[in-house]
């Protein structure tokens, strides 16, 4: 995407805007970017600090920023790759005194849809409650990555149990996460994990594991035949990981060894004729698996998908030759060195020259989780944490609901190869913007910045405060450091004089600055004079709402 032009026409409320002007860097032999892995080693200042944390996390909140500025690029990537507390289990938030955790406790048909919506509303709160971390935003990846679907699965427990696997190892070792992922219930039921059996084997999870979720397909040579792998290894594969199947009262896998096949499964040439030997017990099945994931991991196609992968969730869609040759090849090789730990790409990404381009700022589009969770962590709104839980649980549910509208239905996915702003060429991340979707995202924070944003059941009205705004700008009296330092806090670039005039005449409508610092100062001297008050307010609530539906605001 040329993001200079893409949101033109598109302003405020949908009106006419000018095209964005920030420009990507360039070279003389056409790439986009040609830095590579190597570590940064230009300016560390508040620009790059923010850019990271808008990448890491679901946006950057004045606080984190402040935690961060005086810390090294390497003292923030530590504490970024830190894991964190392992959260309470989701609530009951019509019971908190529930004596039995119901995602531990038997299935409960009747209430397993209002079960799912707890799961949600549970996620999403921990999503907008975040530490200084990547472990919520490397639990979305994940989530997008090995897909599951709550309308499939149909068990609200397996979901969550499946949200906590991703959590517990989203900063550790692909290899076991791949393992785990395999015999995760809710995994077994969505791709038929648990009917694939001797003599009737089910290729549906064989074939994801190694198109979508490991190695790739790569180009078709020929019918049956493609880069990575054949149709024959698909079915080999099936017949590996037979046997398995889900247990609804453990909430876990079982295996049934009369339904594994215990033949030898031959590969093709393209995993070098590997030969997997048959057994006809449950370790020498998981002993198959073992040293099928090994095949697969083993060859170099596969670091390099997961890596891509890795690059259009953190970086960018786009990923050119040079791209490819200094970046893509050498976090494959850190993968494979490290024994598939993500942790040490991760830091290496996070630390790279590549990452802070100046062509890498500012230019992705926002998915649909990071612009509802990353708007609301930049404020304060005291509903969304009221004393009882089944209020709160409508605030957070209505939350999830916007987000699904705006195309990212958290557990609901569109098919197993997630959400297409990932993998769609050559839209990619374009794929969040449409007629339908733009009017969304622009709604949202209207209503949130002036008109009230309505959570379910009547329950409250989410509104920003415009007051609090003045506490994140070091002189809110001077009208230039009220725009250009709100701009910093929400755009990742600066703005340009045309624009910061553009901003300021909806503050201040035909009014000189001083109007603005007299104003400020008179409200300042009485600040329970609620005319005063309503005054100042006014004028910052009509500044935010023109500022966030800003095309700007909508790229990270």
């Amino acid at each position: 995407m040329n993001r200079r032009t893409f949101f033109a026409g598109v302003g405020p409320g949908g009106e006419p805007a000018s095209p964005l002007h920030h420009s990507s860097s360039g070279n003389a032999a056409g790439y986009r970017v040609s830095s590579g892995l190597e570590p940064y080693t230009g300016p560390w200042g508040r620009q790059q600090s923010v850019h990271l944390l808008r990448r890491a996390m679901f946006g950057a909140r004045k606080q984190d920023i402040d935690t961060v500025q005086g810390m090294t690029l390497s003292t923030v990537v530590d504490l970024l790759l830190q894991p964190g507390p392992t959260p309470p289990l989701p609530p009951d938030y019509n019971d908190a005194n529930a004596s039995t955790a119901w995602s531990t406790a038997a299935y409960n048909s009747s209430r397993d849809g209002a079960y799912l919506a707890y799961t949600l509303s549970w996620w999403s709160d921990l999503m907008l409650n975040q530490a200084i971390s990547l472990r919520e935003k490397m639990t979305l990846f994940w989530h997008n990555h090995f897909v599951s679907t709550w309308t499939s699965v149909k068990d609200s427990r397996y979901m969550y149990r499946q949200n906590a696997l991703f959590r517990q190892h989203a900063l550790g070792n692909f290899k076991e996460l791949a393992k785990q992922v395999t015999l995760d219930p809710a995994m077994l039921r969505y791709l038929n994990g648990n009917t694939n059996k001797k003599g009737t084997p089910n290729e549906n999870y064989a074939r994801e594991l190694q198109e979508l979720f490991t190695i790739g397909k790569g180009p078709e040579i020929s019918p049956g035949n493609y880069t990575n792998y054949t149709e024959d290894d698909i079915k080999a594969a099936a017949r590996v990981l037979t046997g398995y199947s889900d247990d609804a009262g453990g909430i876990k896998y079982k295996f049934t060894a009369s339904n594994h096949d215990g033949g030898n499964k031959v590969f093709s040439a393209n995993y070098g004729g590997k030969v997997i030997t048959g057994r006809n017990n449950e370790s020498g099945a998981m002993a198959e698996l073992d040293e099928l994931l090994e095949m697969i991991l083993g060859q170099e196609a596969t670091s390099l998908y997961i890596c891509r992968k890795l690059y259009r969730w953190f970086v960018y869609y786009q990923i050119d030759a040079a791209t490819e040759q200094n970046v893509i090849a050498p976090m494959a090789q850190l993968l494979r060195s490290n024994n598939f730990d993500v942790a040490p790409v991760l830091r290496a990404l996070f630390s790279s020259a590549h990452f802070y381009d100046v062509a890498n700022i500012g230019c992705m589009i926002k998915n649909p989780v990071d612009l509802v969770i990353g708007t609301l962590r930049l404020f304060t709104f005291p509903a969304l944490n009221p004393d009882k839980l089944n209020f709160k649980y409508f605030g957070l549910r209505t939350l999830r609901r916007t987000m699904a509208a705006m195309q990212a239905d958290l557990m609901g996915h569109p098919n197993v190869a997630g959400w297409p702003a990932y993998w769609q060429e050559p839209v990619f991340h374009k794929a969040w913007i449409n007629a339908d979707t733009l009017q969304k995202r622009v709604k949202f924070t209207n209503d949130l910045a002036a008109d009230g944003y309505k959570l379910d059941e009547g329950y409250d009205t989410l509104l920003i405060d415009p007051i609090e705004v003045s506490t994140f700008i070091s002189d809110p009296s001077d009208v230039s450091k009220l725009i250009d330092e709100t701009a910093a806090l929400l755009f990742p670039f600066s703005i340009t004089p045309r624009q910061h005039d553009q901003i300021k005449a909806v503050l201040l409508p035909g009014l000189p600055d001083y109007e603005w610092t007299v104003e400020w100062e008179d409200y300042q001297k009485e600040p329970t004079n609620e005319s005063k008050k309503k005054a100042v307010a006014g004028k910052l609530a009509a500044m935010l709402k023109f500022m966030l539906a800003m095309a700007e605001y909508q790229l990270s």
